[in-house]
């Protein structure tokens, strides 16, 4: 038999019908859906199904040095239990094995991982690897007619990164986190990528918060034909200058000179994964949800690899065909009129081996994806064809006036021939015409304005304008620069887009910079980045890497731990203000954030126990303290942030409080809040919920024991039927659930006399 493993379970299922031709055969083996033709069987993974960690005696934070964790003994851990067990099943049938999983650090580690699984079961397994970057026919096709070894270096470099963050994030996460006090589902995160990157966003709010504007003037007149010209000099520094300026003008402005040229403007460069994330960006995705509908269209067939730091189409990829296949379909239009150009493809500074650049790999209709796929899918397919297309030019025309003795201009821009802006509308240029004049022509003067304004602070960083940064930087990797953005932002260090720091991310910034500054800046990340691409690359042995970040590591703990007591009071100092919600309108006591001795949370005066004004928060969730400020209650809106899910605002503490109490007392005297049997409409709700839950239970809800709730925790465990229950292993379904393995086996006892 022939194992063939992808990625993912989409990328498996597809490759699998372009490789058989026709609709292949499908097996659920170990609880995990597996196709089949021929001599071959296509089962993909669930990206790692294997992850380092330390062994169970470093898990208490209280327990453990911080400091021993820099040389602990790394394990790996299995992660995906089934997927693992389907690896065993088949690899025991297996003579050979192909690695088809996305080609890169992260996708090759990922096909190693599962490859060691397998040899476990078959030593004498052959292997080999094939590589693509789009998973259409052609592609598919050519890669496994051209497989070739698996890059055992590349998926080390990958193993190193793994490795070397756990490190880092484990020993200063918990560092931090104990000596501020800040533990539990509150902890203090802290990364090698993560905490330079979240310096620079606290570095670039500073110099907001600490610019000082400088007033500047700007003179215009108003000429007879509509036109309006500025004074020469621009930006005017000194109001007496203005005024002795406004003085001299005259009635009369004469046209001194009047030239136009061509202004060109150059296409722009092919969609590398920074170039991509900063479009989707500026069209409104968040960076972590353009990569996850990228990846989804690259699954699907509709993109090439979504992961690429590649500007240059490789001559691999036939541009004429390609744009041919859209004269069909919503961009007919535009793939008409570029297939009458030049179509010259532009080229970026970046040109590497192992994928291309995006690009849209064949049409589809706008029906047939949802309209978040559709966005990106677009702005995929008008880059491309933007790419081919020929400049824009303009027409640029400047004006000189003079009103009086002083020197005043113009500037106008027509639009000669689109060019890609026809294909690529998302970077608008609006044309200014300037009336028509003629040089030494006398225009009168109908009046003047005087504009006042100020200097501005720089803008705060967008995602896709941090990505860049990172970029260029050396922070993190195309792969991985989204997921730290996410970080941020589920750690509650920053809000909003463009991004603010909270006051979370000052304190540990602050701390760091004063007291550990190499973990903040990117130079010790950039080292590391350079020598895992050396593994890659044959050049340094993965052993050797990880030695050197940990000895950098140690002398960063050095920097910690002689200043320790001033590193903790900076950070409680810091983090004190984090939790402050409002003035109390009872004794003008700060309201702080508290938890209860259960766990429960809420906002508390800090002059209890004379002052015992209290108001509650939800139980769950990060609690990210807004700079928004209720008029009418004088507290700070609060937002609760819980991972996978969207923040949910909260608004004012007390005014969602009085809601809350208002829609109680409504329920309890309308009727209209209940049911034909008395009961309210969310316990309705719930009921109905249980009998889906029921229903879908095929089998289960037979065994004596298992009520709704368990049904819900089998179902995440992948276990949906009476049949899958009994051949489940007690012990890995114990701890994926919660469940005791005693009562898990006299289940599966039952659920096997049932089938």
């Amino acid at each position: 038999m022939h194992l063939i493993i992808a990625e993912k379970h989409d990328a498996a299922k597809r490759i699998a019908e372009i490789l058989a031709g026709s609709k292949p055969g499908s097996e659920r083996v170990a609880g995990v859906d597996t196709y089949s033709f021929g001599d071959k069987v296509v089962m993909g993974l669930s990206g790692h199904i294997v992850g380092v960690d330390y062994p169970p005696e470093y898990n208490n934070w209280q327990k453990v040095d911080c400091k021993d964790l820099i040389r602990a003994e790394i394990v790996v851990r299995p992660i995906q239990e089934k997927i693992i067990a389907a690896l065993r099943t088949l690899g025991k049938k297996a003579d050979r094995i192909t690695i088809a999983t996305d080609y890169d650090r992260e996708g090759e580690l990922i096909g190693v991982e599962a490859l060691k699984i397998v040899q476990e079961a078959n030593p004498s397994l052959r292997a080999d690897r094939v590589r693509y970057s789009a998973i259409v026919k052609e592609e598919i096709l050519k890669a496994f007619k051209d497989s070739g070894k698996i890059d055992f270096e590349l998926a080390a470099s990958g193993e190193a990164r793994q490795i070397i963050d756990l490190v880092w994030g484990a020993a200063l996460t918990r560092y931090i986190s104990l000596t501020s006090g800040r533990l539990g589902k509150e902890f203090l995160s802290v990364g090698r990528v993560q905490s330079p990157t979240l310096a620079l966003i606290v570095d670039r709010e500073r110099e907001i918060q600490s610019f000082v504007p400088k007033a500047y003037w700007e003179i215009y007149a108003d000429l007879e034909k509509e036109l309006r010209v500025q004074h020469a000099k621009g930006r005017i520094w000194e109001k007496a200058e203005v005024d002795e300026i406004i003085a001299r003008l005259g009635p009369v402005a004469i046209i001194k000179s009047i030239e136009t040229k061509p202004r060109i403007d150059k296409p722009p460069t092919p969609f590398d994964t920074t170039g991509f994330i900063s479009a989707a960006s500026g069209i409104g995705f968040s960076a972590a949800n353009a990569m996850r509908i990228a990846e989804w269209l690259y699954t699907n067939g509709f993109i090439s690899y979504p992961r690429t730091d590649n500007t240059v189409y490789p001559p691999s990829i036939d541009l004429v065909a390609l744009t041919r296949l859209f004269l069909k379909g919503a961009f007919s239009g535009e793939a008409e009129r570029l297939l009458k150009g030049k179509m010259i493809a532009t080229r970026g500074k970046r040109s590497t081996t192992d994928h291309p650049p995006i690009y849209p790999t064949v049409p589809v209709e706008k029906s047939e994806l949802k309209d978040d796929q559709w966005r990106i899918y677009e702005l995929v397919v008008r880059r491309f064809f933007a790419t081919l297309a020929e400049a824009c030019v303009w027409d640029a025309t400047s004006l000189k006036v003079d009103i009086g003795p002083e020197p005043f201009r113009a500037n106008g821009a027509r639009l000669v021939e689109a060019g890609w802006r026809y294909y690529y509308p998302y970077s608008q240029a609006e044309e200014h015409i300037l009336p028509e004049v003629k040089e030494g022509e006398r225009l009168r003067v109908l009046g003047h304005s005087v504009d006042a304004k100020e200097t501005q602070p720089p803008a705060r960083y967008g995602q896709g304008k941090l990505i860049k940064l990172m970029d260029d930087l050396g922070l993190g990797t195309k792969s991985t620069r989204h997921d730290i953005i996410s970080k941020l932002y589920a750690r509650a260090y920053v809000q909003g887009n463009p991004m603010r720091p909270t006051n979370t991310a000052y304190a540990v910034v602050d701390t760091l910079q004063k007291y550990a500054p190499t973990i903040t800046k990117p130079e010790m990340t950039q080292t590391l980045e350079k020598d895992m691409t050396l593994i890659s690359e044959r050049n340094i042995k993965e052993d050797e890497v990880i030695e050197k970040s940990r000895v950098m590591l140690t002398s960063v703990f050095d920097e910690l731990t002689s200043n320790q007591d001033g590193i903790g009071q900076s950070l409680k100092d810091g983090l004190r203000t984090d939790k402050i919600v409002g003035t109390c309108e009872k004794c003008k006591s700060d309201l702080i954030i508290r938890r209860g001795h259960r766990g429960t949370r809420f906002i508390g005066c800090s002059g209890y126990p004379e002052c015992r004004f209290t108001l509650p928060l939800p139980r769950f969730g990060t609690v990210l303290v807004t700079d928004k400020q209720c008029e009418m209650h004088g507290m700070f809106h609060i937002r609760i942030i819980n991972k996978g899910k969207r923040p949910w605002d909260l608004g004012c503490p007390h005014c969602n409080f009085l809601e809350w109490q208002a829609k109680k007392s409504q329920e309890k005297t309308d009727p209209a809040k209940t049911t034909a049997e008395g009961k309210p409409k969310a316990k309705r709700a719930a009921t109905t919920k249980k009998k889906a839950i029921l229903a879908k239970g095929d089998g289960l809800v037979n065994v004596p024991g298992i009520g709704p709730k368990t049904l819900e925790k089998l179902a995440l465990a992948g276990i949906k039927t009476a049949a899958d229950l009994a051949q489940a292993k007690a012990g890995s379904l114990a701890k994926m659930t919660g469940i005791s393995a005693k009562k898990i086996v006299a289940w599966q006892e039952a659920a096997g006399a049932m089938s």
